[in-house]
């Protein structure tokens, strides 16, 4: 049960708020991420027009910036790619039985069960299958792995048949497997993964956990998207960081998103979205201070029940959990990250223009986490117990994340020619403003260099050819890299900067839950 002292932890929107001055407070911090951003970018056009020499100048130092921020992050992308392909190599399950010092009475890792919740609403047999079929040759003792197949009312009668299918097909293979069947139009609520999973989160506790009496401590949870393939020592190696990490229940425990399983079928603007966001993540293994929960990652099941469960009142649940843990834990809460990849799909539909339309949905999904930023400043101005320099600094990275998404993309690739078009006759005939579009071109030039990185780790990570696609396939993954520019602009900034303004009006301009359609093509 939450102590009430912590009701901030539950709050969706400025409008679940009773006391006026705590929603006029978290009104104000909702209208933050797109103002900051809007401020930016008309603040670039007005400067061009009346300070054409500052504006070029800030333009110039901008892009020497994101030359030093490219290098460096392609530095921290090669270091974690390496750190994961060397744990790829290990068989984590011997080195679980090796391991003498996890053979102690209080951290012996036979006691420590998964919980696999597999949420869904209506994906086809044939992704649920290729999720649950990749849990049957685990590396790991499967007395020990609960499955729980988390099912929407709303979907149908036909989802529930291809449940028990699955059920019958599967759940002898495992300790334990549940089917959980999420009610439709429960008040409160936004229908989607949050609510679906605390809804099969709270029925596990009830009809296993408890009824088996099995320690809260004892339990890690993975919340996986369906669309999840595990590598066979994903749980080993889960409980081998977990063992090895000092108070290990105030961590959760984030993989790295490999978008491939459908990659070769998905148009090369997809493909360059989906490999982008790959090695995103990829690169935040290595900043683990920015780290935040994503999509399927893993998590002790005491820190989930010490903050009653996820939101059922919000879309981001996936990076809302660690925010609930840190404030409920009072700052004494992180994100370990594991350095070893899940396999999801890239987004993929029948025909190139839904596939388009379904990739700006998803990422605009994604970037309406800046939902977030309103929660944690709020939960920091309620919650005393927190250092303030975790406050400074986790309210910093994460604005500035924001911030950068919906902005840099267009500072670099369009506004930086603003001085030029604004800045009058005067400063035409200027030195700068001759040199000001040499300046930029060199320096994005040498930013290329985050291009070959991302070439070559796609020819590393990509599975198998399929037999009927011809080998001039590679070469097209090689040469789709140039569009990386038009991507961070549509399927990057524009989507972001649409969520912050809609967060920023509120109201009926709100986003629920969109879920990614997943096709087999």
């Amino acid at each position: 049960m939450l102590p009430k002292e912590y009701y901030y932890t539950k709050i969706g929107s400025s409008q679940d708020l009773i006391i006026p001055k705590e929603r006029i407070i978290y009104r104000f911090l909702e209208i933050l991420p797109g103002t900051l951003a809007w401020s930016t970018l008309l603040g670039i056009f007005a400067l061009s027009y009346f300070a054409p020499v500052f504006t070029a100048f800030f333009i110039i130092a901008f892009d020497v910036y994101w030359l030093l921020k490219t290098i460096y992050l392609s530095l921290h992308l090669r270091s974690a790619f390496k750190k994961i392909k060397e744990n790829l190599k290990i068989n984590w399950l011997e080195k679980l039985t090796a391991n003498y010092k996890l053979q102690t009475i209080n951290k012996n890792w036979r006691d420590i069960y998964h919980l696999i919740i597999l949420p869904f609403y209506n994906e086809s047999e044939e992704t649920i299958r290729a999720s649950v079929k990749s849990l049957i040759p685990v590396n790991y003792p499967k007395d020990k792995i609960i499955v729980v197949l988390a099912a929407e009312e709303r979907a149908g009668e036909s989802i529930l048949e291809i449940t028990q299918k699955i059920k019958k097909e599967f759940g002898s293979q495992f300790f334990k497997f549940l089917i959980t069947i999420h009610p439709k139009d429960l008040l409160d609520e936004i229908p989607g993964k949050g609510s679906n999973i605390a809804f099969a989160g709270k029925e596990t506790r009830e009809k296993i956990i408890d009824a088996l009496k099995i320690p809260y401590d004892k339990i890690i949870v993975s919340a996986f998207d369906i669309d999840t393939v595990i590598f066979p020592d994903y749980f080993s190696r889960l409980t081998y960081i977990y063992l090895n990490t000092p108070n290990p229940q105030n961590f959760s425990y984030q993989p790295v998103p490999f978008y491939v399983n459908n990659i070769w079928q998905a148009p090369a603007l997809a493909r360059v979205v989906a490999f982008s966001a790959t090695f995103w993540h990829t690169i935040q293994q290595e900043r683990a201070e920015r780290l935040t929960t994503f999509s399927s990652h893993s998590m002790p099941f005491q820190a989930l029940v010490n903050v009653d469960l996820w939101q059922k009142n919000m879309v981001s649940e996936d990076s809302r959990i660690f925010w609930q843990c840190l404030l409920r834990h009072n700052g004494n809460y992180g994100v370990i990250p594991i350095y070893y990849p899940i396999k999801m799909d890239a987004n993929a539909a029948p025909t190139f223009w839904q596939t388009m339309k379904n990739l700006y949905k998803q990422q605009r999904r994604w970037a309406w986490g800046a939902e977030n930023i309103p929660y944690f400043l709020f939960g920091f101005l309620k919650n005393k117990k927190i250092p303030l320099y975790k406050k400074i600094r986790y309210s910093f990275v994460y604005i500035e994340g924001v911030w950068s998404w919906s902005t840099n993309a267009l500072i670099i690739f369009f506004l930086g020619w603003m001085p030029l078009v604004l800045g009058g006759e005067a400063f035409k005939q200027t030195l700068l403003a001759y040199n000001l579009p040499q300046i930029t071109r060199w320096l994005m030039t040498f930013s290329m260099v985050g291009i070959v990185t991302s070439a070559y780790l796609t020819m590393v990570i990509l599975p198998p050819l399929p037999k009927n696609y011809g080998k001039h396939k590679y070469l097209l993954m090689i040469f789709q890299w140039p569009l990386l520019m038009l991507t961070m602009i549509i399927f990057g900034a524009l989507p972001a900067l649409e969520a912050q303004t809609r967060l920023a009006l509120s109201g009926k301009f709100r986003l629920g839950f969109w879920v990614t359609p997943k096709h087999k093509i």
